[in-house]
């Protein structure tokens, strides 16, 4: 049996040049770049996360994820 599930995958640099990720299951189905980058732009202006390599400082990629899984061997009970 096929399972498929979302991934929103928001990456920004770090003071130190570094990418950082956040990553969020299952987005909403309609879900705009636009929207996505609204809300890396205020995590980055109200300094909502922190990193090892500083504050977030920039954005670097937006990803939506989209993974299907089969499942083809369970065990018998």
């Amino acid at each position: 049996m096929a399972a498929t599930s979302k991934t929103l995958r928001m990456v920004f640099k770090s003071q130190a040049g570094r990418n950082v990720t956040i990553t969020l299951d299952n987005p909403r189905s309609d879900l705009s770049s636009a929207e996505i980058e609204a809300a890396m732009d205020l995590i980055i202006a109200r300094n909502i996360f922190t990193s090892s390599g500083g504050d977030l400082v920039s954005k670097q990629d937006i990803k939506i994820i989209d993974t299907t899984t089969d499942d083809l061997y369970d065990p018998p009970a």
